[in-house]
């Protein structure tokens, strides 16, 4: 048997590197943002998914949930330098640090499916809006 690879979500930093990394690689690939969207937890799975159908409602045009996830809605705010996780339980904190002292954010995460994932903290969907006389 030799050695294998721990898989990115073996670990809550890994998991937050690696949907890095994959989100740079991010160009219009729907193979690209199908793998970083299965590094996301189910919460900002689900978030994403009731926003691929509004749109699709909206447009009709049937777009993927890993679709709403766009390059250009992704800026790295800073290069990061350090990954390190703290665990309690199911839940973990990543801290993700630069070079500069103010370049540093906290990533939750969240262990499900039998792997850690991101929870984005996307904002809640506004309810619909309906026209005044609609029944739908």
């Amino acid at each position: 048997v030799g050695c294998s690879r721990r898989p990115p979500s073996g670990t809550p930093d890994g998991a937050v590197k690696e949907l890095v990394a994959r989100l740079r690689q991010l160009h219009g690939d729907p193979a690209d943002a199908k793998a970083a969207f299965e590094l996301l937890s189910r919460r900002a799975r689900d978030n994403l998914a009731s926003r691929a159908q509004r749109y699709s409602a909206a447009t009709g045009k049937a777009i993927a949930p890993e679709a709403m996830i766009t390059p250009s809605r992704f800026l790295l705010r800073f290069e990061p330098q350090r990954y390190v996780a703290q665990i309690a339980g199911a839940h973990a904190l990543v801290d993700v640090a630069g070079l500069l002292p103010g370049e540093r954010v906290q990533v939750p995460c969240v262990y499900e499916d039998a792997g850690w994932r991101v929870d984005l903290a996307l904002p809640p969907l506004p309810p619909v809006q309906k026209r005044p006389g609609s029944e739908l």
